[in-house]
């Protein structure tokens, strides 16, 4: 019976969907099977002598790990590594789709943070690359920081850094259009999760001065011995440089910018009208962000963004990584660094021409072809001129 009569939502669709196919991604073989033997050692042989010629003889120079605990899974929590393997399928076919890289989801039965390093470890010789999903923090700190410094394949942890990379790509043509200098604005960003962390990092690499951090408990500032922990304190060292003290509404006063990446409904129209003219918000919790944006625009807001597709100016991470990767396997980078996420946020404003630039349109839509090779490009190029780059394309 069709859908339309059975009534059903997307997400029952979506089950129906899975449950026919069996998942949605499957193995192809590259090579006729006429012409494949078992006789592979002369193969095993030459990786053996030369562990580098796996990049030639096995998938690994275009093959990528999708990697979860099933700790953090946007919208459900910590839900598992069985129940983690639809969106880590979904995000491997969003890997081959728009950058062409082959991806493996595996979601592991364990949220021990050694374990999981260990485990991780042990099978990347295979990949070209690591990407993390959804995992817990402050565990996929250490986790990502500890497979940085082991393994000399890139590992990038989606969560915190596909969001940063496209937050900012909207940044730098919001603040185009505002007008403001880049050292003079003020940004408070709320929020102290993965995503939050990496977001306040890479604008202040970017030239953000005045960046103020809240969680729940208020404002972050060097100091302060509440709801603290390491990974707090080390924001807390390089940010709000006033110490400005208070809960969110205390401290959004006279904010250029606001960035959220925390819960529903934690800003209202009165702390909008205690921004600064101009102002540009980012509301990024889903399902339902800090603000709706006609709420916010209500209130006299610029500029607003929010992770939907059915508001303008979605941040959607499928706008970083399928190119991130794509450019650094390409080039054979041994990581990913702030250089490469900067080039690829500038990549992906870029692709919106002066003419095209207005309050609604400054971000490219979700599937725009144009940006994962636009992407690759710059990562690549960056790579390339920064000595990150093992071979020249």
């Amino acid at each position: 019976m069709p859908d339309e009569k059975e009534n059903l939502s997307l997400g029952e669709k979506s089950v129906k969907l899975h449950k026919k196919a069996r998942g949605v991604i499957k193995t192809n073989c590259k090579i006729d099977i006429d012409n494949f033997t078992d006789k592979t050692a002369k193969t095993s042989e030459e990786i053996y002598n030369n562990p580098d010629a796996a990049y030639e003889l096995t998938p690994k120079e275009n093959l990528v790990a999708v990697i979860s605990d099933g700790s953090a899974v946007l919208g459900l929590g910590n839900i598992g590594a069985e129940a983690a393997m639809p969106v880590m399928e979904g995000k491997s076919v969003l890997f081959k789709t728009l950058g062409g890289v082959d991806a493996m989801p595996i979601c592991l039965k364990t949220q021990n943070t050694e374990e999981l390093i260990n485990i991780i470890s042990k099978i990347s010789p295979i990949f070209g690359g690591i990407n993390l999903e959804d995992i817990s923090a402050p565990r996929c700190f250490e986790i990502e920081k500890a497979l940085i410094e082991k393994l000399d394949i890139p590992v990038f942890h989606d969560d915190q850094h596909g969001t940063a990379v496209v937050v900012l790509a909207g940044f730098i043509n919001a603040l185009k259009l505002t007008g403001k200098n880049v050292e003079k604005i003020k940004v408070v960003v709320n929020g102290a999760g993965a995503g939050a962390t990496s977001v306040s990092k890479l604008l202040l690499n970017y030239g953000v001065k005045n960046l103020i951090l809240c969680d729940r408990t208020g404002s972050i500032f060097n100091g302060r011995t509440e709801g603290i922990n390491p990974f707090k304190q080390e924001m807390a060292e390089i940010t709000n440089p006033d110490k400005e003290k208070g809960q969110l509404k205390d401290v959004i006063k006279n904010a250029d910018f606001f960035i959220g990446l925390s819960a529903a409904n934690v800003v209202n129209q009165e702390m909008v009208k205690s921004m600064a003219k101009k102002a540009v918000i980012f509301a990024l919790a889903n399902p339902v962000p800090e603000i709706m944006p006609e709420d916010a625009l209500e209130a006299g807001v610029f500029i607003v963004a929010t992770g939907r597709s059915d508001y303008k100016n979605q941040v959607n991470n499928s706008l970083a990584f399928p190119g991130i990767f794509r450019g650094a396997l390409d080039v054979r980078a041994q990581r990913i660094t702030d250089e490469m996420k900067i080039s690829a946020a500038h990549a992906i404003s870029n692709l919106i021409t002066e003419n095209e630039l207005n309050p609604e349109y400054i971000i490219p839509h979700a599937l725009d072809l144009r940006v994962p090779p636009s992407v690759a490009k710059a990562v690549a190029e960056t790579a390339l001129k920064t000595g990150i780059a093992r071979i020249k394309i």
